[in-house]
């Protein structure tokens, strides 16, 4: 696998060809290194609605400021935040590793305190702004794993949280939606995969301190 050649092949598809459909074995894939994200903390404040009913990805297209994408991919994923990242939130969290890892709570307990104490002194905005920090490095691992993958996607600001939140009935699961992420092939017909990738010169975007 040449992993350069992988991110050449990748573009922001902007037709899908309807008829194909990924196998599960590839949604699965996704999945799983939407959960592997590296997030801060490790608290993981995001959490992935995965969609695959034409009828629900059809009515989404209002929302998508008219972007057919939505309905032709095979599945539409959605990456949302939680609303509330409070201290149950956070002990929830460091349960999850003392099962896990079998820490001991000496060692645990003052992380947690400093934790809980440092985010409770964070406005609503702030703590919303860290989590779609977050919700952009899981966006940056999927575009990775597509390209790996051979999965097409088109990584999507342009919509409507509140309407997505409305339809997906995400505020009653104390989610807000903050990217949306159409995956699947490619139409034969979409001129712009066969476009050359405009880039700065490496040697403007990198920068060598030895």
């Amino acid at each position: 696998m040449d992993s350069i050649k992988n991110l050449e092949w990748r573009y922001a598809v902007k037709k899908f060809d309807s008829e194909k459909i990924l196998p599960q074995e590839k949604i699965e894939r996704l999945k799983q290194a939407f959960n592997l994200t590296a997030t801060s903390y490790g608290l993981q404040p995001i959490t992935l609605v995965v969609i695959r009913n034409k009828e629900l990805q059809k009515e989404l297209v209002e929302h998508s400021f008219g972007q057919q994408q939505v309905v032709q991919a095979s599945h539409v994923l959605v990456i949302c935040i939680q609303s509330d990242i409070d201290e149950a939130y956070i002990s929830r969290y460091f349960e999850q590793v003392k099962k896990i890892r079998g820490t001991s709570p000496d060692i645990l307990d003052p992380f947690k305190k400093a934790l809980v104490a440092d985010f409770s002194k964070k406005e609503v905005h702030e703590i919303e702004q860290w989590s779609k920090n977050q919700a952009y490095l899981a966006l940056g691992n999927l575009l990775t794993i597509c390209a790996m993958e051979k999965i097409d996607s088109c990584p999507m600001e342009g919509f409507l949280p509140s309407a997505y939140d409305t339809v997906l009935n995400l505020k009653e699961k104390g989610l807000t939606s903050v990217l949306v992420l159409p995956v699947g092939y490619r139409a034969d017909d979409d001129m712009f995969s066969e476009f050359k990738k405009v880039r700065k010169n490496i040697e403007e975007s990198i920068i060598e301190i030895n």
